[in-house]
């Protein structure tokens, strides 16, 4: 009798599971089928996506090259950035200090970095190991500390005290990398051990990420990596220079492939389970995705016209809306030519993530909402790929526009107020250390610490704009300022004034 109840339910379940089964079947060549035609009109060289549903890998799949020239096909090993969602890897690694009550969220930063000092000291004083990770100090944005300079990691955080505040501690959002770069020293000095190897202890290694490195250096050493490439628009699609700078590397250098981060995504969708082992308990793993900050005007996501989110906010390593009734944790990456997205949503068991080596490649934000679409609500009712591709046409347009608009403004036929051997010398900031400027070739050259240099030519007045950097592809104005004896006492860069050393010897 026992076994005449319970067949009805075994068929039952048989039949259910082939009806998700056949399902999944066709959301995956839906998704497949967007992801082809998407990497055609982007023009993406190589990308991956995984998405993981009810803790099982559900679509994952590899496209295009990892480099123009060789023509070598991206494969589930192959090595990609995670840019800035390695943020939320970061964050897991702290929750897991706290775990052990090694430290508490709400510590000061000071306790444990007693060399962390910010250009306000009300801040320096009250600043708490969350606030490392929630864009909200109140202090300006200061990524060109790493874009013009490859100082040690400790040396970043002294020169970061000379970057501005902005606005009363937790009260705006200002997106600030450098602050993980701190987060990532409190795990050196509560645990005993480098960052890097704390997470390739705790995190790598038990969810099985045996290809990951913390270190984005450590890449060429472990092949099967890919190169960057750049949609420039008088060039075309170029081949710009890596831009790893592994002194920020808990803000985003961690560099991993679409078999580990398959594991990573299923561990998110377990709530800090893999394979019955608990990696965050449950209390940490909760308050990782709580609302910290809330993003004003400023800080509004670029998908909103599409998604039209009721609120925005970020918690430890996550940016958060709303979307279709439910919160949508998720996070971007973008570093010189490579890109990353993660998106997760908890009650619906689902998590994507998105990675191709193409700069500002939006079709990862398409790829993630259809994805959330088709395996959490079964709605296929929106053609994703063709509503980000207009918005980001029109972003690229007005962008074009601005351009333009700032050369129709450049005043003509001008030339600079001294010979060009006038504005030679050393000019130093605080924060962004030293650039020398010299005359090659009839044209100012500016070298920045001995990291990068630029050509310029002359653009107007005694204003001079850069050649194209070699990992984003901008040009940059360098204007020169003289004193009331008509002798050059500084320059303007990247909104920092450097200052002319030496300048009663002139």
């Amino acid at each position: 009798m026992r076994n005449n109840i319970y067949l009805p339910l075994f068929f039952l379940t048989l039949v259910l599971n082939q009806a998700l089964n056949a399902q999944q079947k066709t959301n995956s060549k839906k998704l497949d089928a967007m992801i082809v035609q998407g990497i055609q009109d982007w023009k993406v060289p190589g990308l991956a996506a995984i998405v993981v549903k009810d803790g099982d890998v559900v679509f994952q799949k590899t496209y295009g090259v990892k480099n123009l020239e060789t023509k070598e096909k991206v494969d589930g090993n192959t090595l990609f950035n995670m840019a800035s969602t390695t943020k939320a890897v970061v964050a897991i690694a702290m929750g897991m200090l706290v775990d052990e009550g090694k430290l508490n969220w709400d510590d000061k930063v000071v306790d444990h970095l007693p060399y962390f000092k910010l250009s306000d000291p009300l801040t320096t004083a009250d600043a708490r190991i969350k606030d490392l990770f929630t864009h909200n100090l109140g202090i300006g944005n200061a990524d060109a500390l790493w874009i013009v300079d490859s100082v040690s990691t400790r040396e970043t955080i002294r020169k970061f005290q000379f970057a501005k505040k902005t606005y009363p501690l937790r009260g705006g959002f200002t997106y600030q990398n450098i602050m993980y770069a701190v987060a990532g020293e409190v795990i050196a000095t509560v645990s005993g051990k480098p960052w890097n190897q704390f997470v390739k202890e705790r995190i790598f290694n038990p969810l099985e990420m045996t290809r990951t490195q913390a270190l984005a250096k450590d890449v060429f050493g472990a092949g099967n990596y890919v190169t960057p490439y750049l949609d420039d628009n008088e060039d075309g699609l170029v081949e710009v220079d890596y831009g790893f700078s592994d002194q920020i590397g808990p803000a985003g250098m961690i560099c991993s492939t679409p078999n580990d981060i398959s594991n990573y995504l299923t561990f998110l969708v377990n709530d800090g389970v893999y394979k019955s082992d608990t990696l965050v308990k449950p209390k940490t793993f909760k308050y990782l995705f709580e609302p910290q900050s809330f993003l004003g005007s400023n800080g509004t996501y670029p998908t909103n016209p599409l998604t039209k989110p009721n609120w925005n906010t970020y918690g430890i390593g996550w940016f958060q809306q709303d979307y279709k009734g439910h919160k949508l944790d998720f996070h971007t990456g973008s570093l010189f030519g490579l890109v990353a997205i993660a998106g997760v949503m908890h009650d619906k068991n689902v998590a994507v993530y998105v990675f191709a080596n193409l700069d500002h490649a939006e079709l990862r934000h398409a790829i993630m909402y259809k994805a959330l679409d088709l395996y959490g609500f079964n709605d296929d009712s929106r053609d994703w790929h063709t509503e980000v591709f207009k918005l980001y046409q029109g972003f690229k347009k007005e962008h074009i526009e601005n351009t333009e608009k700032k050369i129709s403004e450049r005043a003509k036929n001008t030339k600079p107020s001294l010979p060009l051997e006038a504005y030679e010398g050393s000019y130093t900031n605080d924060m962004l250390g030293t650039v020398v400027v010299t005359v090659q070739d009839n044209a100012l050259q500016t070298n920045f610490n001995d990291f990068i240099t630029y050509e310029t030519t002359h653009w107007h007045y005694d204003t001079f704009i850069t050649n194209k950097d070699p990992r984003f592809r901008e040009k940059l104005l360098i204007r020169f300022e003289l004193n009331t004896d008509g002798k050059v006492n500084q320059l303007d860069f990247m909104s920092e004034v450097f200052t002319k050393a030496n300048k009663e010897d002139d």
